[in-house]
């Protein structure tokens, strides 16, 4: 039974889709107008396991991320670079498939853009305005009125009381009430929109969202999920526009990722802690980066260190070493085993990935075991960890690959190999001291130097 913790409920449910072995699931994507960061990656590989193990359960999964493409921070960055702001955005759309292709986070099923859907924007912003949920100001913007809503503030638990004291209208604004949102800007001025009968203009945030997820997924859909910092205003308006305008619910469950912190401080430009994917796969291996993202739960903080990306590539090294020497290809496939169930039950406990990676080490121990015991089930066992790990979207490099190579040290493989044909050769001879000092060179290489039965292999020492 797969339970999942429902935002808006606060509490675990047990997941039952609007349609039988289907889940149609909407997550706020980025906005782009900048390279991807790790906070937008832990986004990216939270949503992303989430979807891999849906599928592996069986369910047949619409999964739909949408980009924004038109913004006031897009058109800021435009402005300062002197470019069209279609020309920045596709760059950076490319930058970041770049970044999820590295770190193995599968395309989402539809990827719709907020420019794309500006007819689907004003027909909805024209029923809101029909139903008086919406007002046009005097300068063309159009507002909705929250009060019209009285369940706004059902997702984050915010009273009205309380967003009044906080609000406020800021200059340009002709508000009602300082608590409304815009649906639809004036742009008269800077030459970027679309027409509309409000006049020349462009979409506000979120009723981009509105729009893009009722055009892929309909009405009512199963799962809209996203980062914590999305959960007000951007969710909470999301549910107020597009419940009044379609009166009916609008998504049955809201997940929200937790945050990532760098060396436990909210990340940000202006404390020099910000880290862009690009950046930090230069140092660490793409499957470091994903691990330590997907190695704690969905929901809880993550915090990114050196030491903590050093005990994720330690972790992933334990893994490559116990597979290293197996025959999996042929091996049977193990069903139902004590592990597999564990790991199903760690996972279906709202996609508790700690516990599961837990689960992956005891298999590990277990496969350690049984190459001294019994190699055939040591073979099946390595295929199964592969299996598991495919789920989570890991362990599915060549052990050699991944224990060989290291983006933060420079290595001639072939040199290596040299040095290590040159050693075995003077053990053969049993020439101790040469052998002694080949194994000191590799080391000043952060090189180890692994004998056995069948030759000397080598890793990278981390």
């Amino acid at each position: 039974m797969l339970q999942i913790y429902n935002t808006m409920t606060q509490a675990k449910e047990e997941f039952r889709p609007i349609e039988e072995g289907k889940v149609r699931l909407y997550v706020c994507g980025l906005t782009v107008y900048d390279y991807t960061h790790l906070g937008h990656a832990r986004m990216l590989v939270a949503f992303d396991v989430i979807v891999r193990y849906l599928r592996a359960r069986g369910f047949d999964v619409t999964y739909v991320r949408n980009i924004t493409d038109i913004d006031d921070k897009i058109l800021q960055r435009a402005n300062e670079n002197n470019e069209l702001f279609s020309d920045l955005t596709e760059r950076f759309i490319e930058s970041m498939h770049e970044d999820e292709k590295a770190l193995a986070i599968l395309p989402p099923d539809q990827e719709p853009r907020a420019t794309s859907h500006i007819d689907q924007i004003v027909a909805m912003i024209e029923v809101l305005i029909e139903k008086e949920f919406a007002y046009r100001a005097d300068n063309g913007d159009v507002y909705f009125s929250v009060m019209r809503f009285p369940d706004y503030g059902k997702l984050s638990k915010k009273k009205m009381d309380e967003l009044l004291d906080g609000a406020r209208i800021e200059v340009g604004e002709l508000k009602q009430d300082p608590r409304d949102f815009v649906l639809w800007k004036s742009s008269p001025d800077d030459g970027v929109g679309w027409d509309s009968p409000w006049g020349y203009g462009r979409p506000g945030w979120h009723i981009e969202c509105s729009a893009m997820s009722n055009s892929t997924l309909g009405n009512n859909f199963d799962i809209h999920g996203g980062g914590t910092d999305l959960l007000f205003p951007h969710h909470e308006n999301e549910i107020a526009q597009s419940e009044c305008a379609n009166d009916s619910k609008f998504a049955n469950l809201w997940m929200h990722n937790g945050p990532l912190r760098v060396d436990n401080e909210k990340m940000s430009k202006s404390l020099g802690n910000f880290f862009t994917v690009r950046e930090v796969i230069k140092k660490y291996s793409p499957e470091v980066v994903r691990h330590l993202l997907i190695a704690s739960h969905y929901r809880s903080p993550i915090n990114y260190s050196e030491q903590s990306l050093q005990q994720s590539a330690k972790a992933l090294e334990r893994f490559y070493i116990a597979l290293q020497d197996l025959e999996i290809e042929s091996a049977k496939s193990l069903t139902n085993s004590r592990f597999e169930k564990a790991f199903l039950a760690a996972m279906d406990d709202d996609f508790n990935t700690a516990e599961a990676f837990a689960v992956l080490f005891e298999l590990v121990t277990e496969i350690n075991k049984q190459k001294h015991a019994d190699s055939d089930l040591a073979n099946q066992l390595g295929k199964l960890l592969v299996r598991l790990g495919g789920i989570l979207g890991v362990l599915q490099s060549n052990p050699a690959d991944f224990l060989q190579s290291d983006q933060s040290v420079e290595l001639d493989a072939a040199a290596i190999d040299q040095l290590i044909a040159e050693r075995e050769q003077a053990r053969a001879d049993k020439n101790w001291n040469r052998a002694d000092e080949i194994r000191d060179q590799l080391a000043a290489m952060k090189v180890v130097v692994e004998d056995g039965a069948d030759g000397s292999g080598w890793r990278i020492e981390r």
